[in-house]
């Protein structure tokens, strides 16, 4: 009986170390990551490059315009938005051919979207209520674009909140991506090639639960 208990003890003593390896190699699976990662942050190491064709805007920051205007003069609001994602774009009334250039951009990136693309919504502010006619006109080809304006105060809220410098040409700024929460969270400089925020849009749309 007592050597019985002897081997049974023996055995117990052998796997209990491997039992306990195993419980220490579970924990630094799930552990070692956070721990990397956080002393990364803490070092400040940023990796030297991402996968986004855009540049990011960190923090993300919530756009604001309570008290825009359609050309028609009907009230808008990017609160009517949420919920899509949104390529926006600033310029004149008049809209130059730079002006022209993005808003065409937006518009195949948007229709490449095939599916997806009522989760996708384009909208153009005019920064000034000059030639409201003059650009309907312009815009004849863009029907489903949200086109909005707005008085000198309300247009420089939302200038201010895309960081914009209301002194710089708006056209100049480029394409801004707006997510369904209302957050500002990429910009596209003016000559970003259109693949590049195609491939972007198409991925955040891919692993978005939102919008």
């Amino acid at each position: 009986m007592t050597t019985m208990i002897m081997h049974e003890n023996n055995r117990v003593a052998k796997v209990a170390p491997a039992n306990s390896w195993v419980f220490v190699m579970l924990m630094l699976l799930f552990v070692l990551p956070v721990v990397v990662a956080t002393s990364l942050y803490l070092t400040g190491w940023r990796p030297s490059s991402s996968g986004n064709h855009g540049e990011l805007i960190q923090p993300a920051r919530p756009v604001e315009g309570r008290s825009l205007q359609t050309l028609d003069g009907k009230p808008a609001n990017f609160s009517e938005l949420r919920g899509k994602w949104l390529m926006v774009h600033f310029g004149a009334s008049s809209c130059s051919e730079e002006c022209m250039k993005n808003i065409y951009t937006m518009r195949q990136v948007h229709a490449a979207q095939a599916k997806e693309i009522g989760r996708v919504q384009r909208v153009f502010i005019a920064t000034d209520m000059g030639a409201t006619k003059r650009l309907k006109a312009k815009l004849a080809d863009y029907p489903e674009m949200w086109v909005w304006t707005g008085e000198k105060k309300a247009l420089a809220e939302v200038l201010h909140s895309f960081g914009i410098d209301a002194g710089q040409p708006a056209e100049q700024q480029g394409i801004y991506l707006v997510d369904p929460l209302g957050n500002l969270i990429m910009r596209y400089p003016p000559g970003t090639d259109p693949g590049g925020m195609l491939k972007d849009l198409t991925r955040l749309l891919k692993y978005s639960w939102i919008g």
